[in-house]
Formats: structure tokens, C-alpha cells, sequence
């Protein structure tokens, strides 16, 4: 499996989820990208997301995010050496 441009859209939508609040949640507009409203489907097909255009993390949806944005951290080098 590769890096896909759509996984690449999935991954930069998960990315800008606020881990932080769990009452956070996103509303991607119909005048978005188009890249970014397909992940959004994509993702709440996938049953990460509570809504076709965003809207909440679902269990699976915030360990994806988790990971996603716990690796973003590591490839840019932000990461604390252990």
C-alpha cells in the first residue's frame, strides 16, 4: 500500500481535529476543496467521522487521528528523543 492522494486528504483531515476537546468537532463546507469534502465522505464511510462532512471522531475516528497526528509529529522531527 502507497501514500495515495486521497489517503493523503484522509490523513490532513484527521490531522486538524482538536484531541484535546472531545466537544470539538468539524464541518467541512460544501465550498471546500474538493479534496477535502471526498475525505470527509470517505472517512465517515470508513466510520471515523459521526457525518458525511465531518462533524465528530468516533472511537475509531480518534485513534486514527491520534495516530495520524502522533506521526506528523515524528516525521517532522518535533518529537522528544527518548
Amino acid at each position: 500500500m502507497t501514500y495515495t492522494p486521497e489517503l493523503i486528504a484522509e490523513l490532513e483531515l484527521l490531522r486538524q481535529y482538536d484531541l484535546d476537546n472531545h466537544l470539538s468537532g468539524l464541518k467541512v463546507h460544501q465550498d471546500a476543496e474538493p479534496d477535502s469534502i471526498d475525505a470527509a465522505r470517505r472517512l465517515h464511510d470508513k466510520g471515523l467521522l459521526s457525518q458525511p462532512d465531518g462533524g465528530y471522531l468516533t472511537s475509531l475516528g480518534r485513534d486514527a487521528a491520534e495516530h495520524a497526528q502522533a506521526l506528523l509529529i515524528i516525521l517532522s522531527g518535533r518529537a522528544e528523543p527518548h
